[in-house]
């Protein structure tokens, strides 16, 4: 009996450790592009052509218009998302080691303003 109790703690534990870690904050919405990513707050994510795989070429100005889905200390990658250290040192979500951004002229969720802007922004898919 005393053992069954201990593996119950133990199960009890594990799971309270494996939910402490924040999984990507990412989810699926309607858009007139069809379904796309977006974060928490709706708002669609995109892509950055001029990225490479697990490396963000948007910096200064550019973050200022396409702000990057920022991940803080306790996120954990999972599946085809992962977390990618910037080059001011924070960390950002990746999804298949494509940066993720949002862009600051899109109003309301689902709104996707910033594909193909410039022929380099693209909505990020789910």
């Amino acid at each position: 009996m005393k053992t069954l109790s201990f593996l119950a703690a133990l199960a009890a534990a594990s799971a309270f450790a494996t939910a402490a870690f924040a999984a990507a904050p990412v989810k699926t919405v309607d858009s007139a592009k069809g379904k796309v990513l977006a974060g928490e707050n709706g708002m669609t994510l995109y892509t950055f052509k001029n990225d490479k795989s697990g490396e963000s070429n948007c910096n200064g100005d550019c973050a200022k218009a396409w702000p990057p889905l920022m991940a803080d200390g306790k996120a954990k990658a999972e599946g085809a998302y992962s977390i990618i250290t910037r080059k001011d040192g924070m960390k950002q979500w990746a999804k298949d080691g494509m940066p993720l951004y949002f862009f600051v002229k899109d109003a309301k969720s689902g709104d996707v303003a910033g594909d193909g802007f410039k022929g380099v922004w693209d909505v990020a898919r789910p």
